[in-house]
């Protein structure tokens, strides 16, 4: 197997003996065809080696012996150019442009520059090279350039840590359109919006809203006021004034109404950063457990963008079972503090800071645009008649209507800027009011007006 000719034994002799053994290997692999006169199909078929290599190599060795068997060294060994740093810089910036250029068209780019600057164009393995090992540096430059800014800021930025110390000293409140499907109160159904307000340091819900209307002032101030009271249900305790709340810059947040009544109630007003998610990571992640653990079983729930079960369910039995899901939600240990969050909520006895009276929670209830005039036998608002025994000393009056639109039972009236009552509805809620009563506010209000008559027709140095 040596060669014989002088020059080819010479050649063979000079080759290292990594490169003798690869030489070796290769002919051992061709004897049957070059010694057996085997066809080099089957030779090639056999030793596992594409057609087209095994006739260059049977080819390299009829013209240079064994020695043409051995791996060739490159022309260039030992001459490589270097790649130019304006031309690097080049490929670098191509690599990590946004959206990613494919290598091919970066390897064209910089070659047209490398000719229009007089260069020999690098090869394409060299520029492959450059950009593997610039997509290869430190993950969070490579994500800023090839997904953008936003990806890199969920997956880097710091978040701006407002990690609440005790109960009521931070509230979070956001919106989320729900994966459900509902009836209305006519025939056509659709997907309500859900408005919460979570507290920060025990994760329990202060108060929460269900709505077909988009987000707004109105959905945000019957929330807080629903938080900030005093619950009938028993299991459902939170409730205060918070020291903060934390809330993204949508208009309904920012709304001059509620401001306003932040101010009075002294509850200090903070918004996110806009396209900042996760600063309200506590909200963001009970909507997590909403979709997971509340809406899966409900008749007309969105599942991978299917529907499951015709819609059926009205906005009252959602909020019904809603009701039931935070009785549980709040017994069961957060996953984080490892503590129920109402266990953590009244944890050490907390009590917390209530509203001076109720009149001034009702300034978050939405206003009747036009005011009412109290008529002899009550206040008409939405075709249902209104009584109280305090109406029948202001028959006659205009006053200012506050309700709340999930309870049209009560209504609330302001007389001057000045809270008057509550006057209810007798058909919706049950209630009558007394003849008796109403005569003695009626003789009480006669009596201030005769008062009234006599104090100002008295001679005024009497």
């Amino acid at each position: 197997m040596l060669p014989t000719d002088p020059a080819a034994r010479a050649a063979f002799a000079g080759l290292s003996e990594a490169r003798r053994r690869r030489a070796f290997d290769r002919y051992l692999k061709l004897r049957p065809h070059l010694e057996q006169d085997v066809s080099l199909t089957r030779v090639a078929a056999e030793a596992g080696l594409p057609l087209r290599t095994a006739q260059r190599w049977v080819s390299r060795y009829r013209r240079f012996g064994l020695a043409g068997l051995s791996r060739a060294a490159r022309a260039d060994q030992g001459k490589r150019r270097r790649l130019s740093d304006e031309l690097r810089r080049l490929a670098e910036g191509l690599a990590l442009q946004m959206p990613p250029l494919g290598p091919g068209a970066i390897y064209r780019e910089v070659g047209r520059l490398a000719q229009a600057e007089g260069q020999e164009p690098p090869s394409y393995h060299t520029i492959y090279n450059v950009i593997n090992v610039t997509r290869a540096l430190p993950e969070v430059p490579t994500t800023f350039a090839l997904d953008g800014e936003k990806a890199h800021r969920d997956a880097y930025d710091l978040v701006h840590g407002r990690e609440a110390e005790r109960p009521n000293q931070i509230w979070q409140a956001g919106h989320t359109r729900v994966d459900l499907w509902a009836r209305r109160d006519d025939p056509r159904v659709g997907q309500p919006w859900l408005t919460v307000i979570i507290d920060d340091y025990s994760r329990a819900i202060a108060g929460f809203f269900f709505s077909f209307e988009s987000p707004s002032a109105l959905q945000t101030a019957l929330v807080l006021r629903q938080a900030i009271r005093r619950k009938s249900d028993v299991h459902w305790i939170i409730s205060g004034i918070p020291e903060i709340l934390y809330t993204d810059d949508a208009s309904d947040f920012t709304s001059a109404h509620l401001e306003q009544v932040a101010a009075d109630i002294r509850i200090r007003l903070i918004f996110s950063t806009p396209g900042h998610s996760r600063d309200r990571a506590r909200i963001e992640c009970f909507f997590e457990t909403v979709n997971q653990m509340f809406l899966g079983g409900l008749p007309g729930s969105i599942v991978q963008g299917a529907v499951r079960g015709a819609p059926s369910l009205t906005l009252t039995e959602i909020d019904r079972r809603f009701r039931e899901f935070l009785r549980e939600y709040h017994a069961r240990p957060d996953s984080e503090t490892k503590v129920a969050p109402q266990e953590r909520w009244q944890h050490g006895g907390f009590v917390p800071r209530m509203a001076e009276s109720l009149e001034q929670l009702d300034l978050l209830l939405p206003t009747v645009a036009k005011a009412r005039t109290i008529q002899p036998d009550g206040i008409r608002f939405r075709g249902m008649r209104y009584i109280d025994p305090m109406l029948a000393a202001y028959v006659g009056e205009t006053v200012l209507l506050r309700y709340d639109p999930r309870d049209v039972g009560e209504v609330w009236l302001f007389h001057q800027e000045r809270f008057l009552c509550r006057a209810v509805c007798p058909e919706l809620t049950g209630q009558t009011v007394a003849l008796r009563d109403i005569r003695q506010v009626r003789s009480q209000r006669r009596r201030q007006l005769r008062e009234t008559r006599r104090d100002r027709g008295r001679p005024s140095n009497l």
